[in-house]
């Protein structure tokens, strides 16, 4: 007879289902309010139903994950301390992304290996959908 305790088996509300990997989780189920701003609002526009709404949103949502597998730039780590320096306020709005080259060539922020007229340069030369990856991949 082993000392360890019984595993709950399925049916029993003590039960948890095992933990998934990202690549197997598909789904989370449940309802979970959500404030629709001007953005959403907009992207929903016309759809009466919760389920054309959910819909929009995962479609949108679906095409944004693949946007930011598939986008962005190489950095070293001098010139992301330095982006997160910069994005270090928090919200980023769509306007503030598209200055980052501007902002990098005047941040005080200096730090050993960075070359910021380089950086801005790549800045520049990159898709706002690059941009956005940068941004998305420094958590903010």
């Amino acid at each position: 007879m082993s000392d360890a305790p019984e595993k709950p088996a399925r049916g029993d509300p003590t039960w948890v289902a095992p933990a998934l990997t990202r690549d197997e989780q598909t789904r989370k189920v449940g309802k979970t309010p959500v404030f629709f701003g001007p953005p959403l609002a907009i992207l929903t526009e016309g759809r009466n139903n919760t389920m054309e709404i959910s819909g929009r949103l995962n479609l949108a949502a679906e095409r944004y994950m693949e946007i930011m597998k598939r986008h962005g730039l190489e950095l070293s780590e001098p010139e992301r301390q330095c982006i997160a320096h910069i994005c270090n306020i928090g919200f980023m709005s769509t306007l503030e992304i598209r200055e980052l080259p501007f902002e990098v060539r005047m941040t005080a922020f200096e730090c050993e290996g960075l070359d910021k007229p380089a950086l801005a340069a790549r800045l520049e030369a990159a898709s706002f959908a690059d941009l956005v990856a940068v941004v998305e991949s420094l958590g903010f």
